[in-house]
């Protein structure tokens, strides 16, 4: 005899989890670039902790900023489509049941089947099958202003905070390879972390973040190197 059993798939944890890598990927990613140009530009370690303290909170306020921007515009997008799905359904139930009955058919029931699912999806909760079904617009995947503002903005706080902290240990003899060093090794452990949490390939996502941000440093250390030099 089959045993039921519950299942927690991961795409519930797409919200937040897309908003805490952002952050966190973006903190590393450009405090540890903006310290290595200031840095090759010759600068002492006192304005290269200064430069890096102020991309922290920029960065943050910044990601905190566009996420709650971008993520209420979604909201406002679902809304203006809630409200106009429940005046079709109000003025046109008919034809939202044989709109309903049209999107089953085209996943694959017959007609009489595809019929009998709308009617009881719909005596059971109209507005959520229609929602789900027609608008692809499910609860865990629903937009999240502050949920998301709140997650990029620490996470990003927490990430722009490792590069930092080699700063203040770094010798200054050894600093710009120490940021360098440390934060991929925290990029690599991030892009692990969140595939992990994810369910998607360990391997990949951590040398897709770690390339990416091996390049964004060795670029913005050499435009530093660059103007430095021509100062």
């Amino acid at each position: 005899m089959s045993r039921l059993h519950s299942e927690n798939h991961l795409v519930s944890r797409i919200g937040w989890l897309r908003a805490a890598v952002l952050g966190a990927n973006d903190g590393i990613v450009s405090t540890a670039s903006l310290i290595m140009g200031v840095a090759t530009a010759s600068a002492g370690a006192s304005q290269i902790l200064v430069a890096g303290a102020a991309g922290l909170v920029a960065g943050a306020m910044s990601m905190a900023a566009g996420e709650y921007v971008s993520v209420s515009s979604q909201a406002d997008t679902e809304e203006a489509d809630l409200a106009r799905e429940r005046t079709e359904l109000e003025t046109q139930p008919e034809a939202e049941l044989n709109e309903l009955t049209q999107i089953y058919v085209k996943r694959g029931l017959t007609h009489d089947l595809a019929r009998q699912v709308a009617v009881q999806l719909t005596a059971n909760n109209v507005l959520d099958a229609h929602l789900r079904d027609e608008l692809g617009i499910v609860e865990h995947m629903g937009a999240r202003p502050i949920e998301a503002a709140l997650t990029s903005a620490v996470t990003f706080a927490v990430g722009a905070a490792l590069p930092l902290l080699m700063v203040v240990l770094s010798p200054a003899s050894v600093l710009v390879y120490s940021v360098a060093g440390a934060s991929l090794a925290f990029l690599a452990l991030l892009g692990a972390i969140g595939a992990k949490a994810g369910g998607a390939n360990v391997l990949k996502a951590t040398a897709r973040v770690t390339f990416w941000g091996a390049f964004a440093m060795a670029l913005t250390a050499a435009i530093g190197a660059l103007v430095g030099t021509a100062i």
